[in-house]
């Protein structure tokens, strides 16, 4: 019998945002369980510390940084039409491999990776999509950053105003899960939930409102309150897809994984972590992951090893028994055996780097080098989470080893595009007269 595969992503949730990673605010009763029943990462990093590029990185079990389009951060809704900037459909992906094998694929939510008629999840091998393609997208009136109306069902416009984002995305997942019961058949379900990013709205709200919707330059917007509330909602969320696994009988034979796209933004917990969104500090790279799989997985684990985005979709392609592309290596690594022996660790070195601030990052085991502008740091992360005690003085050796192995890697990489642009060079030009 195949493995089934629930990939749930939120976004912008903070490394402590949830009760089993330290949360301060009971929010996450149902995450708190699936940590209960399966195994919990402590050093689990997302590919990148901005939304797009991660997804880059998730859908294609390689580096973003072999993507032009990742080097947008993040890709805006400037770039419909765009013929380059987006998940080339000639690249394998993880559901494009899962399709060859048999498994029907679906993503409800967030895509994200290019518009159409260039791109879209259809072209990447998904069978079936529902939810935004853009970035931000209002919880009840549905339009993105640009004022457009951004819901559709396989490439069509889906209507669906005065619902609920959340609530919504759940409803499809659930609704999907009962569908493939009755059909019998492996699949993906890839689950990428809008919140808790902005705008900050929450059920209660009821209806869309003008004042939150969607106004990304109102800095007084929102309030930690209503941020704990809407990741209490994406928990409720996440419950209700993992009961319908119970009382479907698939639970058994799916693998679940709940992440972040990247680390959390104004209103998050990162807790001990310093930083977050667009920041190559801790806070902005490291996330939760939460795996449940009760076929394999010695339920109330917690590992130490070191993982990253796309090693999860490298692990999922293995399961599955697909053939890689040698055209395409993944840089994704396997992690079967720590879910088989959560005691099993290995040497898992990690790189990334951005164009804002022209940060540059690399860990390997308890040490960091963290590079910000022209300032160099070494940390190690084992004594020292919060990144306060830059040992680059005491470790020169140490320090121009891991710099000369981080620009080792970045040459094989390619340069990032001159042309690119990162957040912060992104003002209200690019946004529509209101």
């Amino acid at each position: 019998m195949k493995t089934n595969f629930i990939f749930i992503v939120a976004d912008d949730l903070g490394f402590a945002d949830l009760g089993c990673y330290g949360g301060r605010v009971p929010v996450s009763p149902n995450l708190d369980r699936m940590a209960q029943r399966g195994i919990r990462f402590v050093n689990g990093y997302a590919n990148s510390p901005v939304c797009s590029p991660t997804r880059f990185g998730m859908i294609s079990g390689r580096y973003q940084y072999r993507f032009r389009g990742a080097a947008e951060e993040p890709m805006t809704g400037r770039f419909r039409g765009s013929d380059t900037v987006g998940m080339p459909p000639s690249h394998p992906s993880l559901p494009s491999y899962l399709k060859a094998l048999g498994y029907d694929t679906a993503l409800i939510g967030k895509w994200h990776l290019g518009y159409p008629p260039h791109f879209s999840p259809e072209k990447s091998g998904y069978r079936y999509h529902f939810g935004p393609l853009s970035g931000g997208v209002s919880y009840f009136s549905h339009v993105d950053r640009t004022r457009k109306h951004d819901m559709v069902e396989n490439g069509e416009p889906a209507d669906y105003t005065g619902q609920y984002m959340t609530d919504l995305l759940t409803d499809k997942a659930v609704g999907y899960l009962h569908e493939r019961k009755a059909q019998d058949q492996p699949f993906l379900l890839s689950l990428h939930y809008t919140a808790p990013h902005w705008p900050w709205e929450t059920r209660s709200q009821a209806k869309a409102n003008p004042q939150t919707d969607l106004d990304i330059t109102d800095k007084q917007s929102g309030s930690i309150e209503i941020y704990q509330q809407m990741i209490r909602e994406l928990d409720e969320g996440c419950g209700r897809v993992l009961d319908a696994l119970d009382e479907l009988g698939l639970a058994e034979n799916t693998m679940v994984i709940f992440t972040s796209d990247n680390g959390g933004e104004r209103f998050s917990d990162t807790w001990p972590l310093v930083g977050g969104k667009m920041d190559l500090t801790e806070g902005g790279i490291r996330v939760p992951y939460i795996v449940q799989w009760p076929a394999t997985i010695p339920a109330g684990s917690v590992s130490a090893q070191h993982c990253m985005t796309m090693d999860w979709s490298a692990s999922i392609l293995r399961i599955a028994g697909a053939e890689i592309d040698p055209a395409y290596p993944l840089d994704g690594v396997n992690l079967l055996p720590v879910l088989q022996d959560p005691a099993h660790q290995f040497e898992r070195p990690l790189f990334w780097r951005m164009k804002h601030r022209d940060q540059r990052a690399y860990r390997l085991g308890s040490w960091k080098y963290l590079k910000v502008n022209e300032h160099e740091y070494l940390f190690n992360l084992d004594q020292d989470q919060r990144e306060r005690a830059n040992k680059a003085t005491l470790e020169p050796e140490r320090l121009a080893a891991m710099r000369e192995a981080y620009l080792n890697w970045a040459a094989s990489m390619g340069e990032i595009p001159a042309e690119a642009r990162s957040e912060d060079v992104y003002t209200l030009a690019d946004m529509p007269a209101r």
